[in-house]
């Protein structure tokens, strides 16, 4: 008698666990929504029966097959029509949230066959095809159908015709309206960039779905965690046959997506009352500052403004345009003042950050590239601005990148989106992607005297997409210096950080993912102030001669920052005071390098166009000179032209020389001859 207890039958074990309070709902409800799957948290299998749980990670194969069973079994208890609608094979059971998580470069042969969950990134996804399940074959001879269930890589046809008459082996044509189909879909992920041990490079692993709810769930760029089980196949070398070292692959069970949006993580009740806790404090964004990157001193504008960049505005989508809600921030800084460590600071902070460098960086790596897969076509695989979609990505060293690959960026801050033409790929990806971005000057220290776009060698139209532009300089101050070596010889000795930050990293992660959800409104004080502010600048521009100091991009970017600082304190409305707080983080931007260095008044041309209004000013002097002086003589003599300037103009021998230099650079005026100028 004991020994029949012992048998316990998996399939009515399995139905048992079906029964209770919480699956029957589930199954119930399958009907409702129309869905042939049922997903199953692990932990409640662990707690109805441990050794069943155990059984299933050992042997998924046979054990999903009765698991699948007593589903059906059940929803024929709660559900009977839909039972007899759906076939027999119809009921999935998706198995979600294992207890461990197996790591991608840890998978071997101890796991070939058990039942794993890898997290990691999807970096390609091909196409949903459509997979034979049961094929129908028809006997060409006697027109019988014969039906074989398919398994493995290949079509395979009947070994015999099924009518005992005939038992003829062939030939067969493959009847496609009987056959049953299934979708599939290969994905590749690739590990996280947080789980790489130093100096690795990412492994990654094929991922196959089968099964119309789970294809299509995760796109490239998200982050996934799949339950499946490894698989290892063979690959075939043609007149050869097979190689004796297998390949791994995974057969997904099932797929979540962790967090395509950062607001997914929400946080935990008590989490969230230390959210609204910190909110109400009235000194909450000087606390916020202090919590970001504590270890390296100074530079509050530029925690401020990273603070801005970490919360974003908001987007708007009209119906004909799209006005982007993320910041992009820029730091121009001598070497040696942190930049580096304050942007691997924001990719580790960010819920989506990532972090690249200029000379190792691509146009194909940032945006999108084109791959011709092994199957002839092309798929795409997402690049580092699509990877970091509503995060942050952080670019260094912008300056050494290649001009060619650095013009893939120019629409991605704009736009926010990726286009690609290429190998037949016609597609726009999403990258609504706030970059903060660093560049050493052109010439290894910052030049005061210089401007912007001679200090840096960055192109115009990428300086104009910055909402905010610092300097970082480092000027020696017995004061400050004093300060900074005390902060820097503390952090040596205590080989940790000398100031305590007043928020811990993980909960600011969370707070920033929980303001996200807040899209504050501008109020009519907030707007008047903005406005006043707008107008002030661009009146001081109306009078013939004076440079144009803000244009309308600078405006949106007021908009932007001052959204930024009303959901940093989870308001739903902008208050004149965050208008301010904009306007002068602006205004600290603008001092930086938007003045126009010989007229001293701001000048958002420098930006804009890369040439301060006096040296534009000056240039037309130069050039109307030589075109006066071409009409009586034909060619210009270079002397000549340099008293003329300098007699009558009072522009010195040497300015003028550079400005002509400039004009030959540009190709405006060249030299017939030695010594001789002439208008292009």
């Amino acid at each position: 008698m004991t020994e029949e207890l012992e048998v316990i039958d998996p399939q009515e074990h399995l139905q048992d666990f079906f029964k209770t309070e919480k699956y029957r709902q589930r199954i119930s409800q399958m009907a409702v929504a129309a869905k042939t799957s049922i997903i199953v948290n692990f932990e409640d299998l662990l707690a109805f029966d441990q050794e069943l749980a155990e059984e299933i990670l050992e042997n998924p194969d046979e054990y999903f097959k009765h698991a699948n069973n007593a589903a059906y079994a059940q929803l024929r208890i709660e559900d009977p029509e839909y039972a007899e609608k759906t076939e027999t094979e119809a009921v999935t059971v998706r198995i979600v949230r294992l207890l461990e998580t197996a790591q991608l470069r840890k998978l071997g042969s101890k796991h070939i066959g058990k039942l794993v969950m890898v997290e990691g990134i999807v970096v390609r996804s091909t196409p949903v095809r459509p997979m034979v399940m049961q094929a129908a074959f028809k006997c060409k001879r006697c027109g019988t159908i014969t039906y074989t269930k398919q398994t493995g890589p290949f079509l395979r046809a009947p070994f015999a015709c099924s009518d005992p008459s005939c038992r003829r082996k062939g030939p067969f044509d493959f009847m496609q309206e009987e056959s049953t189909f299934i979708d599939s879909q290969d994905l590749r992920i690739q590990e996280r960039p947080e789980d790489l041990p130093p100096g690795q490079l990412p492994r990654s692993l094929n991922v196959k779905l089968i099964g119309s709810e789970i294809v299509d769930a995760a796109r490239p760029g998200d982050h996934v965690s799949i339950v499946g089980t490894v698989q290892a196949v063979a690959p075939t070398v043609p007149t050869v046959g097979k190689l004796r070292a297998f390949i791994l692959h995974l057969d997904a069970n099932s797929i979540e997506v962790l967090g395509k949006e950062p607001e997914t993580v929400l946080p935990s009740p008590e989490e969230e009352e230390k959210i609204h806790e910190l909110a109400k404090d009235p000194w909450i964004h000087r606390k916020i500052i202090s919590s970001i990157a504590p270890s390296i001193y100074g530079y509050d504008h530029v925690k401020e403004a990273i603070i801005y960049l970490l919360f974003g505005g908001v987007g708007k989508t009209l119906p004909d345009i799209t006005i982007r809600g993320e910041l992009n921030v820029l730091l121009i800084g001598d070497p040696g003042t942190a930049k580096s460590q304050i942007l691997q600071y924001v990719a580790r902070l960010a819920p989506r950050g990532l972090y690249t460098s200029g000379r190792g960086t691509t146009a194909a790596g940032l945006t999108a590239a084109v791959i011709r897969e092994r199957r002839g076509g092309m798929t795409l695989e997402a690049g580092a601005l699509v990877l970091a979609d509503k995060g942050i990505a952080c670019i260094d060293e912008m300056d050494k990148m290649r001009p060619e690959d650095r013009v893939a960026i120019h629409e991605a801050m704009e736009q926010h989106t990726v286009s690609i033409a290429k190998g037949g790929i016609v597609a726009t990806l999403n990258a609504r992607t706030a970059i903060l971005a660093a560049a050493n000057p052109a010439l290894g220290r910052y030049e005061p005297h210089r401007t912007v776009a001679e200090n840096i060698s960055l192109p115009v139209t990428i300086l104009s997409r910055f909402d905010l532009i610092f300097v970082l300089r480092d000027e020696p101050n017995k004061e400050a210096d004093s300060k900074m070596s005390e902060h820097i010889l503390e952090i040596h000795r205590k080989g940790s950080s000398p100031v305590e930050p007043p928020i811990p990293t993980e909960l600011l992660r969370k707070y920033i993912s929980y303001a996200k959800g807040i899209k504050p409104v501008l109020t009519k004080e907030a707007i008047q102030r903005l406005k006043d502010f707008y107008m002030a600048m661009r009146s001081a521009s109306e009078t013939e001669g004076s440079p144009v100091a803000i244009t309308a991009r600078q405006l949106e970017s007021l908009v932007r920052t001052a959204e930024a600082r009303a959901r940093l304190a989870l308001r739903k409305e902008i208050l004149a005071e965050d208008a301010e707080a904009a306007i002068a983080i602006m205004n600290r931007s603008l001092e930086e390098v938007g003045i126009d260095v010989s007229s001293s008044k701001f000048d958002i041309d420098l930006i804009m166009t890369g040439k301060p209004k006096s040296l534009r000013d000056k240039l037309q002097t130069v050039l109307s000179t030589i075109m006066e002086m071409q009409r009586e003589t034909g060619l210009v003599e270079k002397m000549a032209l340099l008293n003329e300037l300098e007699t009558n103009y009072k522009i010195s021998m040497g300015e003028a020389e550079r400005l002509l230099g400039q004009l030959l650079r540009e190709g405006t005026v060249f030299e017939p001859r030695e010594g001789y100028l002439k208008k292009t």
